[in-house]
């Protein structure tokens, strides 16, 4: 099985990237599923229900998240409604769902503690939810997106769950890595995806609002940049049978 995991989308920009890149990249790869982090699709902060349905229509299969998916209030009703969107797991108490099967595939959303607000452990939680959904000791493809800010907590995840599940892949930081690997026991593992988004900008934002808080310390407004547009991804192979993965291959791609 062949599985696409996009990074960070950013604002219109990267919906449009999406949009324009997507159905050619599933044909040429015959992928079979496809997963994007959506939390920062609606103006750069938090997703709504239109650009959710955009990315859905755009080929993407699960819609994953972060700490930004509360920032448009309009969508928190939605999140019990059955549609394929994410929020992370280890929330103690709040509307959704942290995981979802789809197609056989478990497709599982966590957040990290460090530099995060503090949530329940997303350890503890990744292994209560395997063993909640009947996934514990059965071979079958899982995936996980792990939204996080600390590389090691990302790493620390990536060994904890090698071998029980295909694949912990990171997002948050919007700064793809490239330490895609293959774990010992067959977990596809990447500290993180990347952003789909505007090149020339921090990390998605226009770089003069940005420069203006690091050189003022004052609040200041942040907008999405324009410009060119990357789409981040890793495309991963995974055996069906055993729910080990095969391969895990970096996609960067640049919007035509």
């Amino acid at each position: 099985m062949r599985i696409l995991m996009i990074g960070d989308i950013i604002g219109k920009p990267g919906r449009r990237a999406v949009r324009s890149i997507v159905g050619d990249l599933r044909r040429e790869h015959s992928i079979d599923m496809v997963i994007a982090n959506g939390e920062n699709v609606a103006g750069g902060f938090g997703i709504t229900l239109d650009t959710a349905y955009e990315l859905l229509e755009s080929g993407v299969d699960v819609i994953t998240s972060g700490n930004h998916i509360w920032d448009q209030k309009e969508i928190i009703p939605h999140l019990d409604e059955g549609l394929p969107i994410l929020r992370p797991a280890n929330y103690p108490d709040a509307p959704g769902r942290g995981y979802l099967i789809q197609e056989d595939v478990m497709v599982m959303n966590l957040m990290g503690r460090v530099f995060m607000p503090a949530l329940d452990c997303p350890f503890r939680t990744a292994s209560r939810l395997l063993k909640e959904s009947g996934r514990e000791d059965v071979p079958g493809v899982i995936i996980v997106d792990f939204h996080a800010e600390a590389t090691s907590e990302k790493q620390a995840m990536g060994w904890y769950l090698d071998g029980r599940v295909s694949a912990v892949l990171g997002t948050h930081t919007h700064v793809g890595t490239v330490d895609g690997r293959i774990m010992p026991k067959g977990t596809a593992y990447l500290s993180d995806v990347g952003m789909t988004g505007p090149v020339e900008s921090v990390i998605g934002s226009e770089p003069e609002g940005v420069l203006t808080r690091f050189l003022t310390g004052m609040p200041h407004r942040l907008t999405v940049a324009g410009g060119p547009v990357k789409m981040n991804s890793v495309l991963l192979d995974i055996d069906t049978e055993t729910g080990k993965a095969r391969s895990i291959e970096r996609l960067d791609i640049m919007e035509s």
